[in-house]
């Protein structure tokens, strides 16, 4: 027998909160109060922002803290609707139609044609599978780096996020008898069409302030020892400000944390961030201009920050 309390929803902005730190996401005010409407109003939620600020991960804690199903369509360019909705299984519908010919009965052609394209030959993609109902209550639907994909495949969400609904040409409307908890996530590469906007609750997820990041490490990397920890934070901080290809996101401060601890680092020293910063930065333009002195300097400026 399933724990239905696993399914049920936050009944206030507080309840939410708690909810997202029971999952390990420590999140600001803000976030929890637009998270918390989408759930109660029923709306898909878009979460702008840079690469590694943590904005999937909201679908994947609200998924385990719910006890509700994650279906992830991670987009990408020339996504489209077999690959996100539905395909046909051709080879099924082939044999299908050879064993018909076989036993003679090629003739009763609309027959043929009802059962090779009902739901027995039919293969479900994300979008379609997040309109079935599902054990423990409707799915988190997670539409991952939206952005990638075209403004066609745009358009066609229309539908399934204002009607929870997918036509299929030859079966017809399949509509979800509850609607899933959609989530959707766009790093901003290009901008998102204002008709998809206007269906869903907006929040853009920017990197935390140094407390919230420092919360964040502390959940999600406890092994971090407490002065290295603070000192991470500090030079990330500090970093970010730079005039960087690629800021670090909150997922490459926990990289580098996992990875310091890995070295049995205690404390942060200029070798050893000029050896790690691979685990930080991901272009080598801006690994190159943190090198020699611009790396001490940081760094010194970072453990002052880190000691007040």
């Amino acid at each position: 027998m399933n724990d239905r309390r696993t399914a049920s929803l936050p009944t206030s902005i507080d309840e939410t909160l708690a909810l997202l730190q029971g999952g390990g996401y420590v999140a600001d005010r803000a976030l929890a109060t637009v998270l918390f409407l989408a759930l109660r109003m029923k709306r898909p939620l878009l979460l702008e922002g840079e690469a590694g600020t943590g904005k999937t991960e909201i679908a994947k804690v609200l998924s385990a803290a719910l006890g509700r199903k994650l279906i992830r369509l991670q987009c990408y360019e020339g996504l489209d609707l077999a690959s996100a909705v539905y395909e046909w299984n051709y080879a099924g519908q082939m044999m299908a139609i050879r064993l018909a010919e076989v036993g003679g009965a090629s003739g009763d052609r609309e027959r043929l044609e009802g059962d090779i394209f009902s739901e027995r030959y039919l293969i479900k993609r994300p979008l379609l599978q997040a309109l079935e109902p599902q054990e423990g209550g409707a799915p988190i639907l997670l539409i991952d780096e939206l952005d990638r994909t075209d403004e066609a495949f745009e358009a066609f969400l229309l539908e399934v996020l204002a009607d929870s609904q997918v036509t299929i040409p030859e079966l017809g409307t399949v509509k979800a008898t509850e609607p899933p908890i959609v989530i959707l996530t766009s790093n901003r590469t290009r901008e998102i069409h204002d008709a998809l906007k206007r269906r869903c609750l907006y929040h853009w997820v920017g990197y935390p302030d140094a407390a919230r990041e420092l919360a964040i490490l502390k959940a999600r990397a406890p092994q971090a020892p407490a002065k290295l920890a603070k000192q991470v934070v500090s030079f990330v901080q500090a970093i970010r400000k730079e005039e960087l290809f690629k800021a670090p996101g909150v997922a490459e401060t926990l990289d580098w944390a996992t990875a310091l601890v890995e070295l049995d680092a205690v404390a942060l020293d200029p070798a050893l961030v000029s050896d790690t910063l691979g685990a930080l930065l991901k272009y080598q333009d801006d690994i190159q201009a943190m090198q020699g002195s611009k790396v001490k300097e940081l760094l010194d400026q970072a453990k002052s920050e880190a000691r007040g």
